[in-house]
């Protein structure tokens, strides 16, 4: 049987200058927008289709502070559909408060990175199915990766990033992502930094390089402008394609780009 590929929007949260959590998108996480509440966006992606949601606090680690769990809660309460929730998670303590304020699955990049047993420790303790590694991919044309793609005629590799991309860790996403399901990841988040909030596409390389190399299944984001982005996505491999701007900002509706998708052949849940 043919698994259905999923459509996902996600929020990036921060803190406002009154310390409220609100909803910003930008470019390569910069020049960040203030695009809504929190809340009231997950109750609208719910209500429209969505297959899943995802919330980012894309500040919490950079800044070393806990998730904003009260949000997670509100958001939690409105939708119905599988939750991930992302940001400041360094321990197994926080994964337990993060699914108790009501996420389904965590989403975890630095401290996986940090702290690999957390990886095998998340699944054991909470099982595979809700331990998302993130991983904030970022383009190097230099001879310090191991996997190596060709993209626009030069050999390139994949770094891992933190920070909103902004630090380097010097370890190669290809070996990382089959570290990640070697223990125990359940799915795998693959961002791209040079493709975030461009609205021109996937980095295909380097989504198709992670497919090609793990069997766990793969959320393809950043970067997308339109359904046949989230095809192109799907034929590099990914079981899911995540986008944010075109859908905060009325490009496309989930049940638009639902149906185009369908239109294509992609088998997409009604």
């Amino acid at each position: 049987m043919t698994l259905t590929k999923r459509v996902i929007p996600c929020i990036d949260v921060d803190l406002d200058d009154d310390g409220n959590a609100a909803v910003y998108t930008g470019v390569n996480f910069e020049d960040l927008e203030y695009t809504g509440d929190p809340v009231e966006m997950a109750k609208r992606y719910n209500e429209a289709g969505a297959d899943e949601f995802v919330f980012l606090d894309i500040t919490a680690s950079a800044e070393g502070r806990e998730t904003m769990l009260d949000t997670v809660s509100a958001v939690a309460d409105e939708v119905f559909i599988p939750l991930t929730v992302g940001g400041g998670i360094r321990d197994t303590g926080d994964i337990k408060e993060t699914l108790r304020a009501g996420a389904d699955k965590v989403s975890i990049n630095s401290g996986a990175i940090a702290e690999p047993s957390l990886v095998n420790r998340g699944a054991k303790a909470f099982g595979s199915q809700c331990i998302v590694i993130s991983v904030d991919a970022k383009r190097r044309f230099d001879e310090q990766g191991e996997h190596y793609e060709q993209v626009d005629g030069e050999s390139c590799w994949f770094e891992c990033t933190v920070k909103g991309g902004r630090e380097g860790t010097g370890l190669d996403v290809v070996e990382w992502v089959r570290e990640a399901e070697r223990r125990g990841a359940g799915e795998l988040f693959v961002n791209s930094i040079d493709a975030d909030g461009t609205q021109e596409g996937y980095d295909l390389p380097l989504t198709a390089a992670v497919c090609e190399n793990v069997s766990t299944p793969v959320i393809a984001s950043s970067g997308c402008g339109s359904p046949d982005d989230m095809g192109e996505a799907y034929d590099a491999g990914a079981d899911a394609a995540l986008a944010a701007s075109i859908f905060h900002f009325g490009d496309y509706t989930i049940e638009e780009t639902k149906a185009a998708l369908s239109e294509q052949g992609y088998p997409i849940r009604s």
